[in-house]
């Protein structure tokens, strides 16, 4: 269980509902308050768009090879069905030797490339949840926000939710 972040949530919520109650209400009715919805953004952003193509391109040969091995792996096992018959047993055993070992070869293969496909997801997602975060910031201080809340938040009018405006600011920034 992830108590870590429950945790955070929970103290983000009660940090701002605490905020929000020492606010007088003549404060309260004077602050420009905004909302974002950071995993629309992480979906819709483009540079999470062209993330997503640049790291399926660069694995894209690696799968291959691996869908390659397989093919190779199912006519060997095919072969060696069809043949068991007629083959040696020693020659049997060498075959079936050949496919363990190609099939150990595989399973690496296969947790190599989810692990160095995570570690490179993880990789594009923190460069976008810095930018994310530098565009909300920008927009801010631009339109001169008080307070904007994301994450914890149970409702957002379409008054705060400035989720769109972020998305448009990230389309024109690199």
């Amino acid at each position: 269980m992830n108590t870590h972040k429950s945790f955070g949530r929970n103290l983000s919520r009660a940090l701002c509902v605490t905020v929000l109650c020492a606010l007088s209400l003549p404060a309260l009715a004077q602050m420009k308050v905004g909302f974002v919805n950071v995993n629309k953004i992480l979906d819709d952003a483009p540079q999470a768009q062209a993330a997503s193509k640049r790291i399926e391109k660069e694995f894209a040969p690696r799968d291959r090879s691996i869908i390659s091995q397989q093919k190779e792996l199912r006519s060997m096992e095919d072969k060696l069905v069809k043949n068991a018959a007629v083959m040696s047993a020693s020659e049997r055993q060498r075959q079936d030797s050949e496919i363990r070992a190609l099939r150990r070869e595989i399973r690496r293969l296969r947790e190599e490339f989810r692990e160095d496909l995570n570690l490179r997801r993880s990789q594009e997602l923190s460069k976008l949840q810095t930018k994310v975060i530098q565009v909300i910031r920008a927009l801010a201080k631009k339109e001169n926000y008080d307070l904007i809340l994301s994450d914890g938040v149970i409702y957002a009018g379409k008054r705060v939710d400035i989720t769109a405006t972020v998305i448009e600011r990230l389309k024109t920034t690199k």
